[in-house]
């Protein structure tokens, strides 16, 4: 009987080191003193863990020391609720910050259910609800018992030791049930009831400590609240709730935007790679001329590979299909886009090879290997390390989304960095080019003709580059501010119009492609004329 120390504990203040005290009593109590867990024992053990789940010292927990603390509390408590003896088939323990009920149930009980109404605050009450479905309870072989624990404030402490921004927008409902049963239904009433974004149902995963939205699928989803169906595993998953994640805005603008964007960004690369097989004999005479419209192809290529990728991976993510489809999705995504950046690496390469090794040839197909192996080589190499290192621990993919972690792994760091890295060094070789164009000596080293096409390059890597730099720039912003809709909105139009970018300064923009475009649009017409004289004159007699 530990009833006795609950004068002492419920009179400390409330303050990080009690904190940390008290959770590692409650933790050694469900280890060593749950045996005939009785209706006393659970008061006495609900008590306690009620003077730290209090709503108005959620603050302090940020400075508990052992950040697993949360979780440490809500393991203990489902290891001593889970033994609680049932009287009379039932049992209720109501704290304020935390709630115990018990059912005995058994194959030949109807769809059993679990009715939760808690203070959160001072502003009124949230709600829970959990239903074990007909179907389930047939599976039972005998007699056994259902118990279930609500926390109305523990999402919040939780909280406060993750690195996610998003937030628990309900109750936590734990649950502990026979081996036999998998699968409940929960109903979650929101705390914060916001329009505009999207609630996502997840299961706690005890042994890796974090929400795992794996655990559940979303049934429903309003204003108030939201409907999980979720998978219960005795070692794994015994808890769930919602999260509210603001790095999931659910905005019809952000949408719309997103879709028109990549529409005609898919368009205006399919185009790009029209007009480059139309005009690629005519421009593609000298060797840097090859090399720079080899570049621009590829660069096009890998840009339309990933927008398909990116609507497929969203597909993926919203029909909720297989977590290992997500993994594939996200490797391509993450490969094509470094390929994209690698390619313009390769562009900027071409254009230092050409102003400062001008004694110096290399043959087509040497070029060729080499532009291969950094614009797939590098990244394939990169993407393949990011998956093998982070994958096996769960940190691959970010939550509700398919695409690299941030908060737990920093896997999207193995595209940041690359990224940024090659936007600083073509900037580099942008101010070399203004440097050494400057200079009249380097006419004596290079035909005037070769100069002339390494401006060009030039001036596609100077306006590419921004552009670019920009879109990922906004790309980070949306991470560090994850709550800003005009983040989102801006980085959304760069990223989604990067194809249009493409087609009007890598394309149309290009004085040689469109002078041979007009020569090839002549061409054909003189050969329709001709065709059509060919077949009104009369034939010879």
């Amino acid at each position: 009987d530990f009833s006795c120390i609950i004068p002492d504990i419920l009179s400390s203040p409330v303050i990080p080191g009690n904190i940390a005290d008290i959770v590692e009593l409650l933790k050694n109590i469900s280890l060593l003193l749950s045996e005939n867990v009785n209706r006393g024992k659970m008061q006495s053990y609900s008590r306690i863990a009620n003077h730290i789940l209090n709503s108005s010292i959620i603050s302090n927990w940020a400075f508990v020391r052992d950040r697993n603390a949360g979780s440490i509390l809500l393991d203990s408590v489902n290891l001593f609720a889970g033994k609680l003896l049932l009287r009379n088939g039932s049992e209720s323990i109501q704290e304020h910050f935390i709630s115990t009920k018990g059912y005995s149930i058994h194959k030949k009980t109807s769809g059993k259910s679990f009715d939760f109404s808690m203070e959160f605050n001072n502003t009124g009450n949230i709600t829970g609800h959990m239903v074990i479905p007909e179907e389930e309870l047939l599976k039972l072989p005998k007699t056994s018992k259902a118990i279930s624990i609500a926390f109305p404030t523990l999402g919040a402490i939780i909280e406060t030791s993750q690195l996610d921004p998003g937030f628990v927008n309900g109750m936590v409902l734990s649950v502990s049930l026979p081996e036999e049963l998998r699968h409940i239904l929960l109903t979650f009433e929101k705390v914060n009831k916001l329009e505009n974004i999207k609630a996502q149902c997840v299961g706690w995963h005890s042994t890796e400590r974090r929400w795992d939205n794996r655990a559940c699928t979303m049934k429903s989803d309003n204003i108030s609240s939201v409907v999980c169906f979720c998978k219960h595993h005795h070692r794994t998953f015994k808890s769930f709730s919602i999260l509210m994640s603001p790095t999931m805005l659910r905005n019809a603008v952000l949408d719309y935007i997103t879709r028109v964007g990549l529409g005609l960004s898919i368009f205006s690369l399919v185009l790009c790679l029209i007009i480059e097989t139309v005009v690629w004999h005519h421009v593609t005479k000298t060797e840097i001329t090859y090399m720079r419209h080899f570049c621009l192809v590829n660069i096009a290529t890998s840009l339309l590979i990933a927008d398909v990728l990116f609507i497929l991976a969203a597909i993926v993510h919203n029909t909720a299909l297989n977590y290992q489809l997500c993994v594939a999705a996200t490797f391509f995504l993450h490969f094509f886009y470094l390929a994209l950046f690698f390619w313009m690496l390769t562009l900027g390469l071409l254009i230092l090879y050409g102003l400062l090794l001008i004694f110096f040839k290399i043959t087509r197909s040497v070029f060729i290997a080499t532009a291969f192996f950094i614009g797939y080589g590098c990244p394939l190499v990169i993407s393949i390390l990011t998956v093998a290192i982070t994958e096996p621990k769960n940190g691959y993919l970010r939550s509700g989304a398919c695409w690299l972690n941030w908060y737990e792994t920093k896997a999207l760091l193995a595209f940041v960095v690359p990224a940024l890295s090659i936007i600083v060094v073509n900037v580099l070789v942008v101010v070399v080019v203004v440097v050494k164009t400057g200079r009249s000596s380097v006419g004596e080293g290079c035909k005037s003709q070769d100069l002339s096409n390494m401006i060009r390059i030039s001036k596609n890597v100077a306006l590419l580059t921004p552009l670019l730099g920009l879109t990922w720039g906004f790309g980070l912003a949306t991470i560090v501010d994850s709550r800003s809709l005009a983040f989102h909105v801006t980085f959304a139009l760069l990223n989604a119009f990067q194809g249009f970018f493409i087609l009007l300064f890598g394309t149309l923009l290009d004085r040689k492609t469109r002078e041979a475009l007009r020569m090839s649009c002549l061409s054909s017409k003189r050969k329709c004329s001709l065709a059509k004289v060919k077949i009104s004159s009369p034939p010879p007699k």
